[in-house]
């Protein structure tokens, strides 16, 4: 559900009442029932929810319209309301988080698709983690991961996320370009069903570095991380200019973009799908996609938050989900039949 004073709990509303985005799916709601009963209300949107218990989450059978609702807090009016940050808010992400991680490696839901959650609120309950990613980093055991962005054309791998931008150079390692587009490789493969893509590496300087005359990053760190996935077999290539390279991705050139900080991949992603672009994390041993935009504490409760990233979060969610099930058939089917030799 995201922070419950955010407007999680509105876009999730908004998608459902318009009911056809989670077609052949059984959307399940983590949160609170109050909380998504008040703004119900509030927003004058009849959307059937339904409560139920956490054993009967395995068992659910898909709705005509709405979601179940797994309640996790009962939350008073004192400790929520639209547009304000709590503590009591930031206990309740993180319960929420941690529910969903439970669930997700039980194998009791397919994926997991967050609502945007607010960091001060969960600072002021005492967890000090940077954002979801790194949260779920550590409750799934998981230590090699990264984000990418999918938007319209656009799939965009980061090296370096929420940092200042002078601290990008020093962060910007050859281990750490050769990861994250290993990761990336191994996604386009294993999650996007891909036998043959390619994936280009994007510079950190003015023309990537233009043989050193506006920095040498290029040459030293980036360059290098390309030539040692290229010798692993991994379809790599770069480092290219960040200022032409988006324009050769969205003309299908390559598949994916591995950016060396924040700005440089999102700028893309926002002005191709400024309002329904999907935050996925790679590595992580779940599925695990997200909205790419904040709680908006401004216009909380005011019926102005599109839904459409939530939308396009779900339904990447499942279209991994759908795929890694009719790869584990494939090979349940491919086991029965060597066994029957």
């Amino acid at each position: 559900m995201g922070d419950p004073a955010g407007v999680g709990p509105e876009i999730i509303l908004k998608a459902l009442a318009e009911g056809e985005w989670q077609k052949d799916s059984i959307p399940l709601i983590l949160g609170d029932e109050g909380v998504m009963d008040f703004y119900a209300t509030l927003l004058d949107l009849e959307v059937p929810i339904v409560a139920v218990k956490e054993e009967d989450v395995v068992s659910l059978e898909p709705m005509d319209k709405g979601a179940y609702l797994l309640p996790l807090t009962r939350l008073s009016s004192i400790q929520f309301a639209p547009g304000r940050s709590t503590p009591y808010c930031g206990e309740a992400v993180v319960r929420y988080i941690k529910k969903a991680v439970s669930l997700a490696l039980e194998g009791k839901i397919a994926a997991m698709v967050t609502a945007p959650i607010n960091k001060a609120s969960m600072h002021a309950a005492g967890y000090s983690y940077p954002g979801h990613t790194e949260f779920l980093a550590e409750l799934t055991g998981c230590d090699d991961y990264a984000m990418m962005l999918v938007g319209g054309r656009i799939k965009v791998s980061l090296v370096t996320i929420h940092v200042p931008l002078k601290e990008v150079p020093r962060l910007v390692t050859r281990d750490e370009v050769f990861r994250v587009a290993r990761l990336t490789c191994r996604c386009m493969r294993d999650w996007f069903g891909l036998e043959s893509f390619k994936v280009a590496v994007a510079g950190l300087n003015p023309h990537a570095g233009e043989e050193g005359a506006f920095g040498d990053e290029e040459e030293r760190v980036i360059a290098p991380a390309v030539e040692a996935l290229q010798r692993e077999g991994y379809p790599v290539s770069g480092p290219f200019p960040a200022d032409t390279l988006f324009h050769r991705h969205a003309q299908r050139e390559f598949d994916a973009v591995v950016a060396m900080y924040h700005d440089q991949g999102l700028i893309p992603v926002k002005l191709e799908a400024f309002d329904s672009g999907v935050n996925l994390t790679l590595g992580l041993p779940i599925i695990r996609t997200s909205v790419d935009h904040g709680t908006a504490l401004d216009i909380s409760g005011k019926g102005a938050a599109s839904p459409n990233s939530i939308k396009a979060a779900y339904a990447l969610a499942l279209e991994l989900a759908n795929r890694k099930s009719e790869v584990k058939g494939s090979q349940r089917s491919r086991r029965s039949e060597e066994q029957q030799l």
